[in-house]
């Protein structure tokens, strides 16, 4: 789909996935086109990436950049198959995320116990911490691993000789996660930053920094005031009203802060207790019946924003023989 003369949106479909597809664009440039964001390898979104570069007449070959708003499967997965078929294809992305490759995607088995010890601290059960700490795995299978070419920090400007675009470094969802602004037509490229109606997942992890939502919220004030027209994100639909979504998305935090000062208020609580008494947008399911990969992220999100109170000062983090619960200040 054209969005305007010279930027396409390629939608590359994520089998068996809730999200249907992730929204690849492309970019002209003088000497290539530059490809943001690159959906998770399987045959199948493979092929409907090369199908849909030749229904525009193009090739992997004529992908001069990709850039990588974050290295989360869904985003970098196909990256390094594009490289395969492209050497000349350069990679762009946060200097942070390419930090994270090793560890995620080659040594990770180093990030486990990392994972299983803030699972134990904050409340989970015994035998829940080895399904915990090991939901992520399948999703390895989707990734082609490469390293980039280089590495931007926010504030450059990468140019395609038609286009200028913006890095915006917009950490939360994950460290060095960027979006892209392009000042001529008023696009925010905005990855998984903002999204038309889901809230992205702000977990605290191993590897996320100690405020990871204090940074997520940080990070949407910065981009609300960009005189935007179109949001072009990674999932959902294109959309025109940056500042009306930044609000709700503050709205949703604030109610869940709020929700979680009341639990505390009562008695102190850990981050999994806490996370089994909220409510989640997972239908049909009950706490009980979440799988895994479902009731990590839930827990690492609530601890988020337990930290993130902590360091507001509206809780006080309690660590007792290894384990940690809180309460309101």
């Amino acid at each position: 789909m054209e969005i305007v003369p010279g930027i396409h949106q390629v939608r590359v479909p994520i089998p068996d996935n809730p999200l249907g597809y992730l929204n690849a664009y492309l970019v002209e440039g003088k000497e290539g086109w530059l490809m943001i964001d690159t959906g998770w390898f399987t045959p199948e979104a493979y092929e409907a990436l090369k199908n849909s570069l030749k229904e525009m007449g193009l090739t992997t070959d004529n992908i001069a950049t990709m850039v990588v708003t974050h290295v989360h499967p869904d985003h970098f997965g196909l990256a390094g198959r594009i490289k395969a078929s492209s050497p000349k294809t350069q990679l762009i992305m946060h200097r942070y995320e390419a930090d994270l490759i090793r560890s995620r995607y080659i040594k990770f088995q180093g990030l486990q116990p990392k994972t299983a010890v803030i699972l134990r601290r904050n409340g989970v059960p015994e035998a829940e911490i080895i399904p915990l700490q090991s939901a992520s795995m399948p999703t390895l299978q989707y990734v082609i691993t490469t390293f980039p070419d280089d590495t931007v920090y926010g504030g450059e400007t990468i140019s395609t000789g038609i286009f200028d675009l913006e890095v915006i470094w917009t950490q939360g969802h994950s460290p060095g996660h960027i979006c892209l602004y392009e000042p001529k037509n008023k696009i925010l490229f905005s990855g998984d930053h903002v999204l038309p109606t889901i809230s992205p997942n702000i977990a605290y992890t191993s590897q996320s920094g100690d405020n990871p939502l204090g940074d997520y919220i940080c990070a949407l004030h910065k981009v609300r005031q960009l005189p935007v027209t179109r949001v072009l994100p990674a999932h959902e639909h294109i959309f025109t009203d940056l500042p009306g979504r930044v609000d709700q998305l503050l709205e949703h935090h604030d109610k869940r802060k709020n929700q979680i000062l009341v639990a505390v208020a009562m008695e102190p609580r850990n981050a999994y207790e806490l996370s089994s008494q909220l409510t989640w947008d997972v239908p049909n399911m009950k706490w009980g019946q979440f799988p895994p990969m479902h009731k990590r992220s839930a827990m690492m999100e609530t601890l988020a924003h337990l930290e993130y109170l902590r360091w507001e000062g509206s809780v006080e983090k309690i660590t007792e023989d290894g384990h940690v619960t809180y309460r309101k200040a």
